[in-house]
């Protein structure tokens, strides 16, 4: 006979490709089984009329990080986990961000300092590489690779993060070989420098410029070269934040190559618009990040990329900046767009908004939100079938949701360390009410019921996703692949 930690009774279960009511039986933060249970739990959960999902993954936040201009997020790895844990999301994938000089191993242990006596819930972490040269590329990336940290960003702008087209490109060898995943934030740089120099001369240093100065062709051109670096070498490789069309057609055409090229977005594509950089005073700055949100058209266009696959993952993009001296207007009460701190947060609606503007207007398949919220994620990174999904041997992470529960979003309610939501005043038709993580109750009847520092480390696998093709298919022109040979 099965002694259970934890029953989940009467709930509708859902994966990326099932749907159907059963019990969930837990023991040692492990799921152990599906379907009717006839015995006690030590302590059982009534879902009746509720879905069970797979907690959610957040696989792209900046928590507890100082940007490459020196502002610190407001959140830390307390008050970020606990507003991840209240919008669902049960593990967390934040950026160890090396700065030009830093060890990878220096960074990655400066972090885990931080993050191991806070976080609520479980977590690992993607590396930021800014220094590209030979012993970070060739000594110290393969071991933290082989240490599990499987994924790691790269930058095409900024000046103090990015990294030139050979760099790049020794960057994406390195990760062919380790078979690790590659994100990259994908701008021209130049591009943005040259229009962002042209509007300052001529006065126009509003937040509202901030959308004008980083084009949609800056994305788009970017993300081809990107693309076009990556076939060189048959290195997969993941455009993360996609904001406009253009740049996720690039994403599409790459697919129907056959390259394995993954797009990610976010909810500020979904839910702003252009129009909100344009705001009274400096209000516009709350709305600022890279890239910016675009029009109508724009957002349309990011919305069935997400629906139709072209999109891998959906994360927050949490970049928690205060609308204060401390983070927004660091450089002053009325900085220029280039000057405002560039981000938005976004950890605890991630989820909840997608569901509602998704799932409940009948937009979006359940199992595809199940998909791009949790189990692509655990796929991509190299945590499946441990996290992200409902099965056997998984663990017990799970976010019970109420589809009737309705809630106004606005900073009071919201559990992170900021003063304002981009998202204020938006209705949310249902919410994670009881989230659990490797079989603990976190959160329940609106409470946080667990320690912190309780979450734990994630060590992650080499994701499939990460593998090179190896074989090129026939159509593709070999010549195009010709960098893979040096590899």
């Amino acid at each position: 006979m099965q002694d259970y930690d934890l029953i989940i009774r009467n709930g509708t279960t859902v994966t990326e490709k099932i749907k159907q009511k059963q019990d969930v039986g837990i023991k040692y933060g492990k799921i152990v089984t599906l379907g009717e249970i006839p015995e006690k739990g030590i302590r059982e959960i009534d879902a009746a009329g509720k879905l069970v999902l797979p907690g959610g993954i957040d696989a792209h936040c900046h928590i507890e990080q100082k940007s490459s201009s020196g502002i610190m997020t407001a959140d830390d790895f307390y008050s970020g986990s606990v507003s991840a844990a209240y919008g669902g999301t049960t593990t967390l994938l934040p950026f160890a961000a090396q700065h030009r000089g830093q060890s990878l191993r220096e960074v990655v242990d400066d972090y885990m300092a931080c993050a191991k006596p806070k976080s609520v819930i479980d977590y690992g972490f993607h590396l930021i590489i800014s220094d590209a040269s030979d012993a970070i590329i060739g000594q110290e990336l393969p071991a933290m690779i082989e240490d599990g940290i499987t994924s790691f960003k790269i930058y095409m702008t900024y000046d103090d993060l990015k990294l030139d087209d050979y760099e790049i490109l020794n960057v994406l060898a390195a990760a062919r070989r380790e078979q690790a995943m590659v994100m990259i934030h994908a701008e021209n740089h130049d591009v943005i420098r040259w229009i962002t120099e042209k509007l300052l001369d001529q006065g126009k240093g509003a937040p509202r410029y901030h959308a004008i100065a980083h084009a949609r062709i800056a994305e788009k051109e970017a993300t081809h070269r990107a693309i076009s670096l990556a076939e060189l070498l048959d290195t997969p490789m993941l455009i993360v934040h996609v904001s406009s069309e253009a740049a996720l057609n690039e994403i599409r055409r790459a697919q129907e190559r056959g390259l394995k090229i993954y797009g990610e977005t976010c909810p500020q594509y979904l839910f702003l618009t252009i129009d909100d950089l344009d705001k009274d005073g400096m209000d516009g700055a709350m709305f600022c990040c890279s890239p910016p949100p675009r029009d109508k058209s724009s957002q349309e266009a990011i919305w069935e990329g997400l629906i139709d696959g072209s999109f891998t993952v959906f994360s927050s993009d949490h970049a928690p900046y205060r609308f204060d001296s401390s983070g927004k207007l660091a450089a002053g009460p009325t900085p220029t767009f280039d000057k405002i701190a560039n981000g938005v947060p976004g950890l605890e609606i991630r989820m909840p908004l997608l569901f509602s503007e998704g799932v409940q207007t009948g937009r979006m398949d359940i199992h595809r939100f199940v998909e791009v919220t949790a189990t692509n994620a655990a796929k991509t990174y190299g945590l499946y079938p441990r996290k992200g999904t409902i099965a056997i041997g998984s663990d017990a992470d799970l976010a019970i949701w109420d589809t009737e529960k309705q809630v106004e979003i606005t900073a009071e309610k919201i559990h992170d360390n900021m003063d304002y939501t981009p998202y204020e005043g938006m209705i949310a038709n249902g919410w994670p009410v009881t989230v659990i993580n490797r079989g603990r109750i976190v959160i329940e009847d609106e409470e946080l019921k667990v320690e912190r520092g309780s979450g734990e480390y994630l060590r992650r696998e080499r994701p499939e996703a990460a593998k090179p093709l190896g074989k090129l298919p026939p159509e593709m022109d070999p010549e195009k692949n010709f960098g893979a040979e040096f590899i």
